[in-house]
Formats: C-alpha cells, sequence, structure tokens
C-alpha cells in the first residue's frame, strides 16, 4: 500500500476515534437503576416460623431427635440439619416467586429423597409430593407435611402418606419442635 494512503487510513482512524469520543463524552451514561434485593416479599418470610434450634419430641414427649433451621444465600433459603442418634438428614426450602409455591428437597443418611411442593395457607405451611415405593400397592406414595405453629411456641410437623390416592391418610410422623434452651 502507498505511503499516501497509510496516512489517510491512519487519519481516518484516528479522526473516527476522536468523534466516537466526543459523542461519548457529551451522551450522559445511561442511569443504573439498581436490582431490587432478592427475597423480600412477605411470601419469602412465610416457613420463619421454622427458624431456630429445636428439640423434636412425639406427642408422650418422648425426644425424637434435634433440628437446627438457619436461613441461608441471602436470606432466600431455609436450610434444615435433623440429627436422630445416627439418623441425620438435610432439607432445602425455598419460595419459587415465579410459580408461588413453596419447594423442598430432604436428603438423609439413608440415602432417602423427598421433593414436595406447597402452599402457606391457614397459618400453616403444606408441602406434598410423590415418592416411588416397590413394597406398595401401584409402587406410589402420596406425601403430605404439615407444619403449625402452636400458641405455646412450639411447631407440630405431621407427615402423612396416602397409598390410594389421597383417599385415606395414615400419619408417618408426628412431631413436636420445641426451642431448645
Amino acid at each position: 500500500m502507498p505511503l499516501h494512503r497509510i496516512g489517510i487510513a491512519m487519519a481516518t482512524t484516528l479522526l473516527l476515534a476522536v468523534a466516537s469520543a466526543t459523542i461519548s463524552a457529551q451522551t450522559p451514561a445511561p442511569a443504573v437503576v439498581p436490582k431490587p434485593p432478592a427475597c423480600v416479599a412477605p411470601e419469602h418470610r412465610q416457613f420463619d416460623f421454622w427458624l431456630g434450634d429445636w428439640d423434636v419430641r412425639d406427642a408422650s414427649g418422648k425426644l425424637l431427635g434435634q433440628n437446627h433451621i438457619t436461613r441461608a444465600h441471602k436470606d432466600c433459603v431455609l436450610l434444615e440439619n435433623y440429627r436422630a442418634g445416627e439418623f441425620s438428614g438435610s432439607s432445602l426450602n425455598v419460595y419459587d416467586a415465579d410459580r408461588k409455591v413453596w419447594h423442598q428437597t430432604w436428603v438423609d443418611s439413608s440415602g432417602g429423597l423427598l421433593v414436595i411442593e406447597g402452599i402457606f395457607r391457614d397459618g400453616k405451611m403444606i408441602l406434598a409430593g410423590e415418592t416411588m415405593d416397590a413394597d406398595k400397592p401401584g409402587g406410589k406414595v402420596d406425601n403430605r407435611i404439615t407444619w403449625q405453629p402452636l400458641q405455646d411456641g412450639r411447631v407440630r410437623q405431621l407427615w402423612e402418606t396416602s397409598i390410594d390416592k389421597g383417599a385415606t391418610w395414615a400419619t408417618t410422623f408426628d412431631g413436636y419442635y420445641a426451642k431448645q434452651k
């Protein structure tokens, strides 16, 4: 390429760069709109009654285990850690604002997995889901777990199962959470 063309090309590039910088300097930057904080809607606090360190007992008062429920991930998740002797389990609980449902995934030291979803209604958290059990007729079990804050500060957790698509329900677990002192 002849030298005079290189000079023209360089001058053109320089003029374009100066013009672009001038336009950029004269054009105000778009306003940065701060993103609202996550998980601040009241629905995200519906399960907060379950937060804390708990002794879990049956209806007769027998100690079944201990449970530790905390907030995690910028207060968007409730993290449960349960222990009863050698048995342990954990759950992640989150409000899915897009679908307007609560979701829980439970895993435990026996290899158990439970995925349930539901809503907060009439002062109770009610989550339900299906599991497979080859020993049951049809191989499917419906699970329904209700957490209810009680007047005395305890929380009742009632886990019911059905093998006939909800026609009848059997109590699988009936525990009462009392805050540890």
